[in-house]
């Protein structure tokens, strides 16, 4: 999730004095253990401009290093060509363009209906699954259909 206040004008010159694998991975994830494995396959490739899947180290399994590696394609970070990972700069205009999109949304006329345009989507409260037996009168432990 991209904390937009942390790259507001002030903020972000701040950050460019000393630019951190660490701001970068935090912005796509909160767990700190996706986040690392997230830097160091970034790391990874900033090392060695164009790495191959085959030479990723030994630190993380092969189908980490491919799942974090796809996603740094996915958000437009990296590229996959030739079967190997690069940087690329596919997110700047697209993340420009989404800051317009919202503003012309929230700008524009008209009303419009969640119910129908998620219409498959679950609606309404969730059935409680667990948690604290809730008594009804009786003191057998068991909730009442």
């Amino acid at each position: 999730m991209i904390k937009y206040w942390e790259f507001e004008d002030a903020p972000l010159k701040e950050k460019l004095k000393n630019p951190s694998i660490h701001e970068v991975a935090a912005i796509y994830f909160d767990n700190p253990t996706k986040a690392y494995r997230f830097a160091k396959a970034l790391v990874e490739v900033k090392r060695k401009k164009n790495l191959r899947l085959k030479d990723c180290g030994d630190e993380l399994p092969q189908a980490t290093w491919k799942r974090y590696l796809d996603f740094g394609v996915n958000v437009g970070i990296l590229k996959h060509e030739d079967n190997m990972y690069s940087f690329t700069d596919r997110y700047t205009k697209p993340l420009k363009n989404i800051g317009i999109y919202i503003k012309a949304w929230i700008e524009a006329e008209g009303e419009e209906d969640p119910d129908v345009l998620f219409a498959s989507a679950r609606h309404g409260r969730q059935v409680k699954r667990g948690g604290k037996v809730e008594s009804s009168g009786n003191n057998d432990g068991h909730i009442q259909n």
